[in-house]
């Protein structure tokens, strides 16, 4: 399996440079989870392995309706011949509101994986996006673990007692680095509010008891402050901290707001 360490950025992908991935690296984390559903070739993957040593890129995700799996299977096998051991192919259904063929999207998922499987993409160099129990479940059958996206450390309990204690728990964590609570959770809301119109992350949050008051609008204090943890470094570190308490083996951290790259180097002083 793939080694990311405990702890890993979150970014869109077109983020990541060759120059973002150096730093990423000397800052100490482990790998780079590239974002907003990367497809086609992956051409990005090459260009930041290459100008670093040891830092590992994930996909979070690539998406089952957007490229076929024997397409991404190519470009997954092309990464790994030239740079072992570095790439963790994530994919993932993604969401119904944005996909017209959304259907039976576990059945999708299965033939997905099958569609590696015949491509060469061994279960131990891919993981899945997973939320609910089946899909869980299934991630740590077929891949070798998870990663949730806008999860809570509660989340991360109840997806390890599903799992086991074999696969990987890769959790995606919002942080804010700002000391002033209106303006951290107004930071927050502005990215937290997307997701609550979109029907699997509604359930998962209602799942974790969050109710329908708090998914109502642009989305309760309680709920912004669960999803997006602001403070300084020292309380957000904690609260990124909270999800290998509760079992992860790795935090793919994404800081919100005008600057994220001075929140993933202030955390870097507290984390690595």
């Amino acid at each position: 399996m793939t080694h990311l360490g405990r702890f890993g950025i979150w970014t869109h992908f077109s983020a990541i440079s060759p120059e973002f991935a150096a730093e990423v690296e000397g800052l100490g984390y482990g790998a780079v989870w590239a974002g907003g559903s990367p497809g086609g070739d992956l051409g990005f993957v090459d260009a930041a392995l290459a100008a670093t040593n040891s830092l590992v890129v994930a996909t979070g995700i690539v998406n089952i309706w957007k490229d076929g799996a024997a397409s991404i299977g190519a470009a997954h096998r092309r990464i790994v011949d030239h740079f072992p051991d570095r790439f963790l192919l994530g994919v993932g259904a993604g969401h119904r509101e944005a996909t017209q063929e959304y259907v039976h999207p576990y059945g999708a998922l299965v033939a997905y994986l099958d569609g590696l499987d015949a491509a060469g993409v061994p279960a131990a160099e891919r993981v899945l996006a997973a939320l609910g129990p089946k899909v869980l479940r299934l991630a740590g059958k077929r891949t070798a673990g998870a990663h949730p996206y806008l999860t809570t450390p509660e989340h991360t309990r109840v997806a390890r007692e599903i799992l086991g204690a074999g696969p990987l728990l890769a959790p995606e964590q919002k942080v804010v680095l700002d000391t002033d609570v209106d303006r951290a959770r107004a930071t927050g809301r502005r990215t937290v509010k997307f997701y609550l119109g979109l029907a699997n992350y509604r359930a998962n949050l209602l799942r974790l008891g969050f109710t329908e008051e708090d998914l109502a609008g642009e989305g309760s204090d309680r709920l912004v402050d669960a999803l997006a943890v602001h403070g300084d470094a020292e309380t957000v570190a904690a609260g990124i901290r909270a999800h290998l308490d509760a079992g992860a083996d790795h935090v793919a951290i994404q800081v919100l707001g005008a600057d994220p790259a001075s929140g993933y180097r202030a955390l870097a002083d507290v984390l690595t």
